[in-house]
């Protein structure tokens, strides 16, 4: 009788959690500058995120972008779990160099905003990181949390670019066509990583149980 092959490690499942909406949500730039704090809607989302995530009943960590809106998203999932927020520079914004600060709408007219578009991988920001630096990142910083946490529950507080770069790269798809993917502010995002590569179980959820999120 041939012997029953032991099952393999149990995959580690990644919440990736944009932060909430903050008073310049959709008009400027913000990047990595210091002092941006969440809105009143924002305070709000990311206490719907916290109880949303509540129903998970366990996760075995909490991390955190080191800029303000992030650690103030992660605070209260850190509250419904009992668990400090650790904050770790992987998951910060992309680098956006000398564009931070900027308003969208002046950017939208500059010839570089249709390479940032459609042909990110060819673009770096002006003083910043490129596209695939940051992808480079975010990914590596998930492999490291992923190695830390083996057949856990992770949540990680981030940013709409990485969570997009993040998620195409789970799915297999060129950093060229992850502005595709929509991250709104405190949606939620689950991949499961396993032996065998990533699996992307939801993306951009922001309403529903996520108690059944699992591979099919």
């Amino acid at each position: 009788m041939a012997k029953k092959t032991p099952p393999g490690p149990k995959p580690t499942l990644v919440l990736l959690v944009r932060h909430g909406q903050t008073p310049t949500t959709g008009k400027l730039l913000p990047g990595r500058a210091p002092g941006l704090h969440l809105a009143d809607k924002g305070v709000e989302q990311a206490q719907a995120a916290a109880d949303r995530l509540a129903a998970l009943e366990k996760v075995d960590a909490i991390y955190a972008s080191p800029l303000e809106r992030a650690r103030e998203t992660a605070a209260p999932i850190g509250k419904a779990f009992g668990q400090k927020v650790i904050v770790d520079k992987g998951l910060l914004e992309c680098d956006f160099g000398e564009w931070t600060g900027a308003e969208l709408k002046n950017l939208m007219k500059l010839p570089e905003w249709t390479t940032v578009q459609r042909s990110p991988s060819t673009f770096r920001f002006p003083g910043g990181e490129s596209f695939t630096e940051m992808q480079t990142r975010i990914v590596s910083a998930l492999d490291r949390l992923c190695r830390a946490h083996p057949g856990g529950t992770v949540v990680c507080v981030s940013h709409a670019d990485p969570i997009k770069a993040a998620v195409a790269h789970a799915m297999g798809t060129h950093i060229d066509l992850f502005q595709r993917i929509v991250i709104s502010t405190c949606s939620i995002s689950a991949i499961a990583y396993s032996v065998g590569g990533p699996i992307v179980l939801t993306v951009n959820s922001t309403g529903g149980s996520l108690r059944d999120l699992r591979p099919s």
